[in-house]
């Protein structure tokens, strides 16, 4: 346990940042499932609304610094991808 006042501020605000955090990362990860979840359905209309959520969530975590950007950017292109592929398998059959 740290003995300087500076120290034990700093605990804290460290205490404060990782909770904070980790429901931050823990939502985002919920809603990545939502997504691929309305991937998995088939369900196109709710995929773009989903994706299109998911998108938002990232850009934000990005900004606050939760994610690095280019991890952001990834997962956006990624879950892109998937919907993509979606709409082309639906088109085809």
């Amino acid at each position: 346990m740290p003995t300087m006042k500076s120290a034990k501020k700093r605990l804290r605000q460290n205490i404060k940042r990782n909770s904070r955090n980790r429901a931050f990362k823990t939502s985002l990860r919920t809603q990545i499932k939502k997504f691929l979840g309305s991937v998995k359905e088939g369900n196109v209309r709710a995929s773009e609304k989903e994706l299109q959520l998911t998108v938002q969530k990232l850009d934000k975590s990005a900004t606050k610094g939760i994610l690095h950007k280019n991890t952001a950017s990834r997962n956006k292109s990624r879950l892109t991808k998937k919907l993509n592929q979606l709409k082309t398998t639906k088109q085809k059959g």
